[in-house]
């Protein structure tokens, strides 16, 4: 019980991981307490899945703002779009020192969410005036490192 203890301090999602399954497995045991394993086993499961979505989440901000600052023209909300990646890159490092496994998954996230946040500032900087009809970004992914790290697009246009 100790470990399990110690598990929940070092890393939160593979802590909800290990007792969704006890959760599992103690419901196949057919208990007679009156709980609700199953769901409850759920419910445990979705608290790792919300700081994944939440990884997800910051990992998306990060990179709508390095490809605004590495493709729009606008000079005025620069640093704001500075400020915004370095608070989420300082979020993400706490999100990952809580569950030092998702750092497994971060090449996959970024991967994940690439596509997407570039067709959302493709279509932002079209709406704004800052591209041409159909501008499509077809700059090649960030890596995880570029995310993450202390990268920033060159800046000088």
């Amino acid at each position: 019980m100790a470990k399990i203890a110690a598990l929940y301090e070092e890393d939160f999602v593979r802590w909800t991981e290990a007792q969704a399954d006890a959760l599992r497995r103690a419901a196949g045991q057919r208990s007679n307490l009156p709980v609700d394993w199953s769901n409850l086993a759920e419910e445990v499961e979705s608290l790792g899945r919300s700081q994944r979505r939440e990884l997800r989440s910051r990992i998306a901000v990060i990179i709508e703002h390095l490809l605004k600052l590495e493709l729009s023209p606008r000079v005025e909300p620069r640093f704001g779009w500075i400020e915004t990646i370095g608070r989420e890159r300082c979020d993400v490092e706490r999100l990952l020192d809580d569950s030092p496994s998702l750092r497994g998954e971060l090449d996959r996230l970024v991967a994940l969410e690439w596509p997407r946040t570039a067709a959302f500032v493709a279509d932002h900087l079209v709406l704004r005036g800052e591209a041409d009809e159909g501008f499509v970004c077809d700059r090649p992914a960030y890596t995880a490192s570029q995310v993450l790290g202390g990268w920033f697009p060159d800046q000088r246009r």
